[in-house]
């Protein structure tokens, strides 16, 4: 199993407008991709020196092979909304992470 982890420092200016998009577009859209079987958002509770608010989506897949198709078929339209609605309002990395164990 595979989570893709997308960390995003939004600024405060936009935080309200961004978290309504987040919860009810942007995270439904890449669920409704099928290469992911469930999301989950959480927020950093360590203070940005650049400021704003740090949140934390992963997203869990099946496989490498799967996000690979993610990105090839799905994520730059998706990535492209985001700057657009938001700019250099929100800053985003993306980590991938491999479970090895659950309990």
């Amino acid at each position: 199993m595979i989570i893709y982890n997308v960390t995003i420092n939004i600024h405060e200016s936009v935080h309200d407008k961004w978290m309504i998009w987040m919860q009810h577009k942007h995270i439904p859209e890449i669920l409704a991709t099928g290469k992911f079987s469930n999301a989950r958002m959480v927020r950093v509770l360590v203070e940005e020196e650049m400021g704003g608010l740090t949140y934390s989506v992963q997203y869990t897949t099946d496989s490498r092979e799967t996000l690979q198709k993610y990105y090839q078929e799905d994520a730059p339209a998706l990535r492209e909304e985001g700057l657009k609605l938001f700019g250099d309002k929100m800053l985003a990395f993306r980590t991938e992470l491999e479970v090895i164990s659950e309990y």
